[in-house]
């Protein structure tokens, strides 16, 4: 293989084989949805896409038939990143920094993406790969769990259930500014570690029954697109 050759850009497979034209237009589609997702959540409708993307409403559905598709493409890599914060977290050689570091993260990027905290506790049925990204989470955030009890920093009734509660919760918070959203995030984020700690450690009320699982898998938490207003 030559210098100039092993230089050039991979294609994402999705979109390998498409004539250059029908690339840019299919990229162009899915960076208009981040940037749209990201501002205004997961309800943007198709035709508002399109006619940002500046393509029409039919080649946005012949590269992406439906909104869910068109969801989990944008998303991948974020989903991809989620891992890659627990795989760093368990990496680290003090479980207690690894599994703040991780919540902390996380919640930042639900903070500053509201496309992406819409479609974190979204289910995907369809979507094998983003839902086999999302198990691989919670069991390494599972497992950091177990680690950051062991070392007797992290409160022993810490419920896994209480991630979904965090998660929640920290949607909750997210509002239309997004740097308001991230100094509330970051600020409730703070409190609820420090809750986390065993040093401060009193009596709870028994955990919620809000197995992250159940409530991905939800079904007020899909993402079936609704029809698009006329526009």
């Amino acid at each position: 293989m030559s210098a100039e050759t092993s230089r050039m850009p991979t294609v994402p497979d999705a979109a390998a084989g498409l004539r250059a034209d029908a690339r840019q237009n299919r990229d162009r589609i899915v960076e208009v949805a981040r940037e749209l997702f990201a501002d205004r959540g997961l309800d943007v409708p198709m035709a508002a896409i399109a006619r940002h993307a500046q393509v029409g409403i039919a080649t946005l559905y012949r590269r992406f038939p439906t909104k869910e598709s068109l969801v989990t493409e944008v998303f991948a890599d974020q989903f991809k990143a989620c891992v890659s914060v627990l795989d760093d977290a368990l990496a680290d050689p003090d479980p207690w920094r690894g599994f703040c570091t991780a919540i902390e993260k996380v919640c930042t990027m639900q903070a500053v993406d509201r496309g992406f905290s819409t479609a974190f506790v979204a289910a995907f049925p369809d979507a094998v790969d983003i839902e086999q990204e999302r198990d691989r989470a919670i069991q390494g955030f599972a497992e950091l769990t177990r680690r950051a009890k062991a070392t007797g920093r992290l409160r022993a009734d810490f419920a896994q259930d209480d991630l979904a509660l965090l998660l929640k919760a920290n949607c909750g918070v997210i509002t239309e500014s997004a740097e308001a959203a991230l100094a509330a995030s970051r600020r409730l984020v703070a409190y609820l570690l420090s809750a986390f700690r065993a040093e401060q450690a009193g009596p709870l009320p028994p955990p919620a029954a809000l197995d992250l699982h159940d409530v991905l898998n939800s079904p007020a938490s899909t993402t079936r697109p609704a029809p698009d207003p006329a526009t």
